[in-house]
């Protein structure tokens, strides 16, 4: 493993050679990729081994407190079953047998703790279906099959859609007051569950909720930020495309994609649609997505942050090239306004609104997605940006730690699992060889997870 100032150095050394290339970046990094291949490769290595250090068994490393932190109380091992399948895709072989081991003979969800459904399905669930899917390990099915039985009591509200919290023993709920994300973000996982088992219960449950939020959309079809999953009754009717909502569209788009539900892919055409007509906005700026009464389709707000980058992603997957591009323009400006990007500001202003970087993925995986579908090379010299300031801003002697403000780059103890699971997935894949995932075949969770139709 390469030490800390090493691979700081290394990467020091290529991106200055590549800067120093002027006009001709584009063309030395699409003809040699490689290097910045094996960079990515470096990094995870060097993240999760200070994770193997100081964190082994718990839920996520604290970089900079050299410690750990469960979620619960409890670990669930969080950052191993998020980190499974990048592993496996780098050929980090040896260590991805290791995390697998741990996993198989330690994770029990027999636990008295009330979790969060959206979050252990995207980053648990889902990581244990790509495990299996990936290495045959019939262990991994059964411990998804026995979460996805757990969590299943979530949905029995008075609309089938589901409380936040479940607790894993008791199947107690909580949290009546739920978001279109939460709500919406679980038809991949549960109904890839019910496929590899042959039980439709998790299908239909997840498809019920989904299907309810759809139909309590407004005239204009916006959908808002927090609606009373016992009552249906919307509590806050701003629309946007940020966190609370983003991944409902992900979903509904992907969802078609993976299982072929025509269902699913009328309330993706229509809700895309409605999305592209009122909150789209060609602003000074840029293009970006505004903050919408959802009923009126006016304008509330010009927030625009790290979350709301994922949007890209998702036009290019559906074909949308032209608005993908200029999305991802606006977003890169956003990251290099402020040497990385911040968890919100406002567009009108390009002024800082909330200034936090949590090591997310969202514009990385969006990147991605381009250089797939277009070949274009810009979005590698984007993803040597990002991959630049990560290492510049974020990196520890331990580990990476996520930002509390982007204006001093003052670092926070916290490296969450999604770091490994997406953000260095997506920028090691942008130099990868391009068969490493054949995006018309994989659809990936949220969180990052491939899952393929193997039944």
């Amino acid at each position: 493993m390469l030490t800390f100032s090493r691979a700081v150095l290394t990467l020091g050394l290529l991106l200055g050679l590549m800067s120093r290339l002027g006009a001709a970046q584009s063309i030395q990094i699409a003809n040699d990729p490689g290097p910045l291949a094996k960079q990515v490769r470096s990094e995870f290595l060097y993240s999760w081994n200070a994770y193997k250090q100081y964190a082994w068994g718990h839920d996520e490393l604290l970089p900079l407190s050299k410690s750990s932190h469960d979620w619960y109380g409890v670990s669930l091992y969080m950052t191993p079953v998020d980190a499974l399948d990048t592993m496996i895709l780098m050929g980090l072989n040896d260590e991805a047998d290791k995390a697998r081991e741990l996993i198989d003979k330690n994770l029990s969800f027999d636990q008295d703790i009330s979790v969060k459904n959206f979050e252990v399905t995207i980053r648990l669930l889902g990581g244990l279906l790509s495990g299996y899917q990936l290495t045959g390990d019939k262990r991994l099915l059964e411990l998804a099959q026995d979460l996805g039985t757990r969590l299943l009591p979530a949905f029995n509200s008075p609309t089938g859609m589901p409380y936040m919290f479940v607790n894993l023993k008791t199947g107690k709920t909580s949290g009546a007051v739920s978001n279109p994300a939460e709500i919406g973000t679980l038809m991949l996982e549960f109904g890839t569950l019910s496929k590899l088992t042959g039980n439709p219960a998790f299908y239909d449950k997840a498809k019920r909720a989904v299907t309810e939020l759809y139909s309590r959309r407004s005239k204009i079809g916006l959908v808002g930020s927090t609606i009373n999953v016992e009552t249906g009754a919307w509590v806050d009717t701003t629309s946007h495309i940020t966190g609370g909502i983003d991944s409902y569209y992900e979903y509904l788009l992907k969802s078609w994609l993976l299982f072929g539900d025509k269902d699913l892919e009328k309330m993706w055409k229509t809700s895309v649609d409605a999305v592209n007509k009122h909150l789209a906005d060609n602003a000074r700026t840029g293009f970006w997505y505004a903050q919408v009464d959802m009923n009126s389709g006016r304008k509330i707000s010009t927030h625009f942050g790290s979350l709301d980058a994922f949007f890209p992603a998702v036009l290019a997957r559906a074909g949308d090239m032209d608005r993908a591009r200029k999305l991802e323009d606006s977003a890169y400006k956003m990251w290099t306004t402020f040497s990385i990007e911040p968890e919100e500001m406002d567009y009108s202003t390009m002024k800082l609104v909330s200034p936090g970087y949590a090591l997310r993925p969202e514009i990385i995986e969006s990147a991605y997605y381009l250089y797939y579908y277009t070949k274009d090379d810009r979005y590698q010299e984007m993803a040597a940006t990002f991959l630049g300031s990560l290492v510049r801003y974020c990196k520890t002697d331990s580990g990476y730690a996520a930002l509390r403000t982007v204006e001093t780059h003052s670092q926070a103890d916290s490296m969450e699992s999604y770091f490994l699971a997406e953000t260095l997935k997506y920028l090691y894949l942008l130099y990868a060889p391009r068969e490493t995932v054949d995006l018309n075949k994989v659809v990936f969770n949220t969180e990052a997870h491939p899952l393929r139709k193997t039944w």
